[in-house]
């Protein structure tokens, strides 16, 4: 009877420690590379930024194949939107970001877009906030 429950806690043990060896080592269920970006839009021109990605921005971002995890607009403690556009995109890799930016910033579309939409004057102020993160192992999105 002992020697049975010395061989049922090593063969626990033993798995115990291989799951825990594989958890380490093992790639995560969701390794994207994810990109938040925050843009502080001139006064008034909110509702243009936001009109540039709903009928322009998104359309390239596929085409670079950036995707695109969700937009948010900040609320202050009345519930009034501030004029921030934050959102999040997910990449195969911090690599892979890169060059999807590049591709984005060089393609002549952008371009075009990006100076009809600021005829009148820019549509942020100051240059984009970027923070890269990566998912823990707790995270839902894993």
């Amino acid at each position: 009877m002992i020697r049975s429950l010395f061989a049922i806690i090593a063969v626990v043990a033993a798995f115990t420690a291989f799951a825990d060896d594989a958890a380490k080592t093992s790639p995560a269920k969701d390794s994207r590379f994810f990109e938040m970006r925050t843009y502080h839009a001139a006064p008034g021109k909110l509702q243009a930024l936001n009109a540039r990605f709903r009928d322009f921005t998104n359309k390239l971002f596929i085409k670079h194949g950036m995707e695109m995890i969700g937009y948010w607009v900040p609320v202050d403690k009345e519930g009034k939107p501030e004029d921030t556009l934050v959102y999040i995109l997910a990449f195969p890799s911090h690599a892979a970001r890169d060059k999807a930016w590049k591709e984005f910033t060089d393609d002549i579309e952008w371009q075009a877009v990006k100076a009809e939409s600021e005829k009148n004057g820019p549509l942020l102020v100051g240059r984009p906030e970027s923070v890269f993160m990566t998912a823990t192992d707790y995270s839902p999105i894993k």
